[in-house]
């Protein structure tokens, strides 16, 4: 087995990063120099949900698996990539989205949504992305699967003024299931090949509730 390609699904971090609303901003500065100190070093300075991101059960569940505490057979696996780019601002996914697909899920399958809402990231209509609905997210864990990505920023809708929210109920039910939600996918469109493999290993902080990731599809020959 060797692998053929490899598709970047990551946002990237910097001082321009777009964070949900009330979270840290990212900060990044020169610590060290190789001028001054002979070597380059980077303070960073960020929120655990902080760019492409896993969220771990303790996210929304208070006796949930922190980051580090999960197993990673969960954030590593064959994926399956729905296509709901019909879906519109604040539109929720449904179970009619997932049933085409139902029979390419199982325990172990990664599903990533292809939103195609990346386009709108650095705007605020990014913030009025299409968001999982709580009959799709039964669906999903009824066949077994535990990990769910998408390309847009909340797999809740992204409360606001004019649009209170349901009280995130996919992230309760995926967190009550001990299973992952990885958010801020990009790139999903360049996935063009059958049977990616699905890698979201997030960084390992210590009694964290989610950590960013550097996601990617890898097509194995």
């Amino acid at each position: 087995m060797k692998v053929a390609r490899v598709v970047d699904l990551s946002l990237a971090v910097d001082g321009d990063t777009q964070v949900f609303p009330g979270d840290p901003k990212v900060r990044l500065d020169v610590a060290c120099t190789i001028a001054q100190d002979g070597f380059n070093i980077l303070s960073v300075a960020m929120g655990s949900q902080s760019g492409t991101n896993c969220d771990a059960p303790y996210h929304f569940l208070d006796s949930g698996a922190r980051i580090d505490e999960m197993d990673l057979r969960l954030f590593a696996g064959p994926g399956v990539i729905v296509d709901v780019r019909h879906r519109n601002d604040r539109e929720p996914i449904t179970a009619v989205d997932v049933r085409p697909y139902v029979d390419r899920l199982t325990t172990g399958t990664i599903v990533l949504f292809n939103t195609g809402w990346s386009k709108h990231y650095w705007t605020q209509r990014y913030f009025d992305h299409p968001f999982l609905g709580e009959d799709a997210c039964q669906l999903l864990l009824q066949q077994g699967v535990l990990t769910v990505g998408l390309d847009v920023m909340n797999i809740d809708e992204t409360p606001d003024d004019e649009h209170p929210g349901a009280g995130w109920p996919c992230h309760r039910l995926i967190a009550e299931a001990g299973g992952v939600v990885v958010e801020n996918l990009s790139h999903l469109d360049e996935v063009d090949f059958e049977d990616p493999f699905i890698s979201v290993m997030p960084l390992r902080l210590t009694g964290a509730d989610g950590a960013p990731t550097r996601a990617v599809a890898m097509q194995l020959l």
